[in-house]
């Protein structure tokens, strides 16, 4: 019930008007988020880089309905891109983009277009693009963009979230030589009709999906900060004799940070997803859903600075 509730917020302006306006919230979504600015990205992606860390910088944004926004975030992302490059941190940290950041609500072919536009960026600096999957409805449109890209770019990543009941078939489509997938669990409210319910469905499901990623000619991207499934994970690579860097673990910024140290040092392949920029109501929302200790910490920074 909480989790639906954080979910429903998410989308609720008079809430997120009042949790954006709080004293104490932005010193708590510094905890989830790396600034506002691409000097708050970059910096963040250094330090990260220094600890043996690679990133994923995701510009906040999305359900754009103006064409006019979907072209400003696409130069963001290029400028992003072009910064990373002289920064010389383009070889650890990719991209991720969120479609309808790009248009795909107003056309597909638009989506389509500017994140093309994105991934000849990311091509030029030396680095790649995941396309970051969002709720059921665009699923379809996502995964076609995705194919569309990869004609041009072959690198492009997907997401797959274990929540949907389709997930398992759409990993066995993807699971294929040179496909990088992320799997993640998913993090918005959907019906009974599209994805499991509980937990314990949703973790099942994620253990389906993983074996069909970790027994394909692709490369699983690993999104979990669950201790079970990163065990489970481990069992999988060695059942399925992968080396290390034929696979990699992925958590989010200000998540587990000790543990992504350690599996960094471990020589485990670990990317950190740090989200950057002013629209982080909506991330926040859906980082609280995931998992209770989050509220439990935002809960009592209200409690202790508000």
């Amino acid at each position: 019930m909480l989790r639906a509730a954080l979910l429903t917020a998410s989308r609720n302006s008079t809430v997120r008007r009042l949790v954006e306006t709080a004293p104490v919230s932005r010193d708590v979504v510094r905890r989830f988020v790396a600034g506002t600015s691409i000097d708050d990205a970059i910096r963040v992606t250094g330090t990260l880089a220094a600890a043996g860390l690679r990133v994923s910088l995701d510009r906040l944004g999305e359900d754009t309905t103006e064409a006019g926004h979907a072209d400003a975030t696409t130069k963001a992302y290029v400028t992003l891109l072009q910064q990373l490059a002289e920064h010389e941190l383009a070889s650890v940290t990719e991209v991720s983009v969120k479609l309808s950041a790009v248009g795909q609500a107003l056309d597909e072919a638009m989506a389509r277009d500017n994140a093309a536009t994105i991934c000849t960026a990311a091509a030029a600096a030396g680095t790649t693009v995941t396309v970051d999957m969002e709720d059921h409805t665009t699923t379809d449109s996502t995964l076609s963009v995705i194919r569309d890209l990869r004609a041009d770019f072959p690198w492009v990543g997907a997401v797959i979230q274990a929540y949907l009941h389709r997930s398992e078939a759409d990993c066995r489509d993807l699971a294929v030589a040179g496909s990088r997938v992320r799997l993640c669990k998913g993090a918005y409210r959907e019906p009974a009709s599209v994805a499991f319910q509980s937990r314990q469905s949703v973790d099942r499901s994620y253990v389906r999906c993983l074996r069909v990623l970790m027994q394909g000619d692709g490369f699983p991207m690993v999104a979990t900060h669950d201790p079970r499934l990163i065990a489970i994970t481990q069992r999988f690579v060695a059942d399925t004799g992968r080396a290390q860097g034929s696979y990699e673990y992925q958590m989010l910024y200000g998540i587990r940070p000790n543990e992504q140290r350690r599996l960094a040092g471990a020589g485990e392949a670990m990317r950190v997803y740090v989200p950057y920029g002013d629209e982080w109501y909506g991330y926040l929302m859906r980082r609280l859903a995931e998992r209770p200790s989050n509220v439990t910490f935002f809960l009592r920074s209200l409690a202790t600075k508000g």
